[in-house]
């Protein structure tokens, strides 16, 4: 078995890998488990008391820093860093990958996301979708250039189903129910709401199958068909945006619509001020709208049901669920 390392071991979808990475066994020897991040003492006890190692370091750390606490690992899952902006993501995300091949990993798995459309695609209209797109495009050339000791794998984690405020002008079901419901609440986008949707996707079902796939590639690096390539991981059926709010409202109980705005006029409301912290950055992912609407997310692929080995859950289970606890 090859050594696997997390990089960052933290967050939603890091800590959904590596949990069930560790608690499914999906590994046969858990000492060749190395979970790195800012906090490493954040591990969980039990893990570290079956021989899953910790090591600490952050996309802040120096590339040296970096190569050093990458040294050892040969499977290194590279989680992309929690931002929507290109520059910044690129300026720490490429250096990361660099730093991992000179350490002597010789297989990445990098996050990305499921915007661009099918798993080929190569563009997209998003803002948050173009750093990924430039890591992907440096990790082939990386493989390209290293033929012989650097293949990657990247993964496009679809749109989650617990992400739904992120389109939605940040409309929280666990708020709204708490509130009168005798109005009814307009959801404000640059967007109306029809079709192409979202195949939206649990979040804990992607890191199972995220766990899966780096399993499968550690224990069987032979029989593994996806290295050097992109494998996209998505819901079992595409929502518009219109029927995902009228879900979240009955989740909340109450009458909730979209109405479509200008981008100026989202950037300027409060809720996504607060989000962003000013109209340029809001303005900026804005642009998720428009590859909505090119039909970048409403993209269907098997390859969660093929790597679960059941049929994913559906969105409206796991809106229910991760909101209303049902």
């Amino acid at each position: 078995m090859k050594t696997i390392g997390i990089f960052p071991a933290s967050g939603a979808l890091g800590g959904s890998t590596y949990t069930h990475l560790l608690d499914m066994e999906m590994v046969p020897d858990l000492k060749k488990v190395i979970l790195i991040s800012r906090y490493p003492d954040k591990v969980p006890q039990k893990y570290i008391d079956k021989g899953v190692q910790t090591r600490q370091a952050s996309y802040e750390s120096t590339p040296s820093e970096l190569e050093a606490v990458f040294s050892g690992i040969d499977t290194l899952f590279l989680i992309s860093y929690p931002s929507h902006v290109r520059d910044y993501r690129v300026k720490v995300q490429l250096p990361a990958a660099d730093a991992a091949v000179r350490a002597g990993v010789t297989h990445i798995f990098y996050s990305s996301l499921g915007f661009a459309g099918d798993a080929k695609s190569h563009s997209s209209r998003s803002e948050v979708m173009q750093a990924h797109l430039a890591t992907e495009a440096h990790l082939r050339e990386l493989a390209k250039s290293s033929p012989a000791s650097f293949t990657y794998t990247s993964i496009r984690e679809g749109l989650y189903a617990e992400s739904t405020p992120l389109y939605t002008a940040f409309f929280n079901p666990k708020a709204a129910s708490s509130e009168p419901s005798d109005s009814e609440i307009e959801v404000k986008i640059p967007h109306d709401g029809k079709g192409p949707g979202v195949a939206w996707v649990g979040r804990e079902e992607l890191g199972e199958a995220t766990a899966r796939l780096i399993a499968r590639y550690a224990t069987n690096p032979g029989g593994f068909k996806y290295v050097n390539d992109t494998v996209l991981l998505t819901g079992t059926e595409v929502w518009t945006l219109e029927d995902t709010v009228k879900v979240l409202g009955e989740i909340a109980g109450r009458r909730v619509k979209i109405r479509e705005v200008s981008v100026g006029e989202y950037a300027a409301l409060k809720p996504v001020q607060d989000k962003f912290g000013s109209e340029e950055m809001a303005t900026s992912w804005a642009t998720a709208w428009e590859a909505i609407r090119a039909g970048e997310t409403a993209v269907v692929t098997g390859t969660m049901e093929e790597v679960l080995g059941r049929k994913p859950e559906g969105f409206e289970e796991a809106a229910r669920r991760y909101w209303a606890g049902e």
